[in-house]
């Protein structure tokens, strides 16, 4: 999908907006489309005739005829904000996972850092009404997991998905994907969160701007919140919970499952116990996702060249000389008293989303140790 998407970047952004907001087209009438036409806009140019074969309706084939120059317009002054993106397809900055999918969204409308959506993430996902204990743990695995490098990815729902995105954004970054348009906040009780999430992470959605809340889009949303990560996290849902869903569609896509148990008198438990039953890993340290997600992290960290090879199985880690040189000039800068990520960034000068990707691939091979307080030394 994404080499083809490459071939279709000629095409105006109004061209891709036109195809994919005409009534009946979804992402894959969309690839379908532009894969037989060439382009967006060999779409829009295409005769009413060979629209009908492709068994197009008749509402659709008007549309495309004529779009809605107001809307289109709309969004793209939406997008002249600073903190805006339209992504395509054939955008380098669209996620490279998010390409794996059966049905990636061909435009994606984000706020915030859109650099975020290719770093490797974890999603934590699961009840709108989660007890006192569900919260501390969700806090506390999103906590220690964006802590280590990973960005936290949720649905910006009340229950776990806010506690996920504020206990991540105290020690790293969080994205939220959308039910809605990115210009909306739903529900309006994390506006305040949607603001952090702003400046310290990115709202991603594939609905444009202007567009509330519609039941029917947030399974659909689910489907990115999984597809965006290299897993996903359950840390407490009800047998019938929507996280569930999210977490089947992982299992789909070829993601990581985990689940955390807890007691058998607890309804809410019952959604991760059947998930586990069904081969999701149990996992009650956030060490475990790390271990597990190992490899994926490092074909993540390759594909954007930040990277060498994690090699799970060795028995020792390899000699530091070995090191790649940003990884070699990181362990440098640590010296040889324990630091913290802001004093990396000023001896290193790269940028702490990179610093933190590295250590964490670092701490897995064995050449530095995470302490108290997100400070990092040498390992032993």
């Amino acid at each position: 999908m994404a080499s083809r998407a490459r071939d279709w970047a000629s095409a105006p952004i109004g061209d891709w907006l036109a195809l994919i907001l005409a009534p009946r087209v979804g992402p894959r009438t969309f690839a379908r489309l532009v894969e037989g036409f060439g382009s967006p806009s060999a779409v829009l140019a295409a005769g009413e005739a060979r629209l009908e074969q492709l068994g197009l309706k008749p509402e659709t084939i008007a549309a495309l005829r004529r779009p809605d120059q107001a809307l289109i317009d709309g969004i793209l002054t939406w997008a002249e904000h600073p903190d805006a993106h339209l992504i395509t397809l054939a955008d380098p900055r669209y996620p490279p996972l998010l390409t794996e999918i059966a049905d990636p969204p061909p435009v994606l409308y984000a706020r915030g850092d859109a650099s975020l959506l290719s770093e490797p993430q974890i999603a934590i996902v699961g009840t709108r009404n989660p007890t006192s204990g569900g919260t501390e743990i969700t806090a506390d695995f999103a906590r220690r997991l964006a802590g280590q490098g990973l960005i936290v990815t949720s649905g910006l729902a009340i229950g776990i998905d806010g506690a996920a995105h504020a206990a991540a954004l105290e020690t790293g970054h969080s994205i939220a994907v959308l039910g809605t348009g990115p210009d909306r906040v739903y529900p309006a009780v994390h506006r305040d969160l949607a603001r952090r999430l702003v400046e310290r992470g990115v709202m991603v959605s594939e609905l444009p701007p202007g567009r509330g809340p519609l039941a029917s889009s947030f399974p659909r949303r689910n489907r990115l919140i999984s597809g965006l990560s290299l897993g996903v996290l359950v840390t407490e849902a009800a047998l019938k919970s929507g996280s569930l869903i999210t977490a089947r569609l992982a299992l789909e896509q070829g993601r990581e499952v985990f689940a955390v148990p807890g007691s058998i008198r607890n309804p809410l438990s019952r959604g991760c116990h059947a998930l586990i039953r069904e081969g999701a890993k149990l996992v009650e340290e956030s060490e475990e996702i790390l271990v597990e997600l190992a490899p994926q992290l490092h074909a993540a960290l390759a594909e954007s060249d930040r990277s060498a090879a994690v090699d799970r199985a060795a028995a020792a880690p390899a000699p530091a000389s070995s090191l790649p040189p940003e990884q070699a000039q990181l362990l440098e800068a640590i010296g040889h008293d324990p630091v913290n990520l802001d004093t990396l960034t000023e001896r290193t000068g790269l940028a702490v989303e990179r610093i933190s990707s590295m250590l964490l691939l670092m701490e897995l091979e064995g050449h530095v140790s995470c302490l108290p307080g997100g400070r990092y030394a040498r390992a032993p």
